[in-house]
């Protein structure tokens, strides 16, 4: 099955100490703003999800939501959340840490367009 949000093992590790240290969290692809275009991850409530919100899929056993017009840029492709070393958004709970998240992107095949439109 084609995933159209994934994430790596420094990712999944990340969500697990953020979920131990937090309870549950969900992300949010920001669209852009004071932080940028980058992933954001938030206490799960914290953030309240809009009409315009998508729900991508989930990563690490949290949901993951982009704005649809985000999704409509996107759509061509599958996300991939990374994590390293820095300062992101202020906002989004890996911060403190002295990480952040970061999206990557790589296009769908063929093959694999086809299985998501159906």
């Amino acid at each position: 099955m084609v995933e159209r949000v994934t994430a790596t093992e420094a990712t999944l590790s990340m969500i697990e100490f953020l979920k131990d240290k937090h309870g549950p969290i969900m992300f949010h692809q920001s669209g852009g703003c004071c932080d940028g275009s980058s992933p954001m991850c938030y206490e799960d409530g914290d953030l309240l999800i809009g009409d315009q919100d998508v729900l991508l899929g989930e990563i690490g056993g949290c949901p993951f939501y982009i704005h649809q017009k985000q999704y409509d840029y996107w759509k061509h492709t599958q996300l991939i959340i990374d994590v390293v070393e820095g300062r992101g958004g202020m906002f989004s709970l890996e911060g403190v840490e002295g990480k952040r998240f970061l999206t990557r992107s790589r296009a769908f095949t063929e093959a694999e367009r086809k299985e998501l439109q159906q």
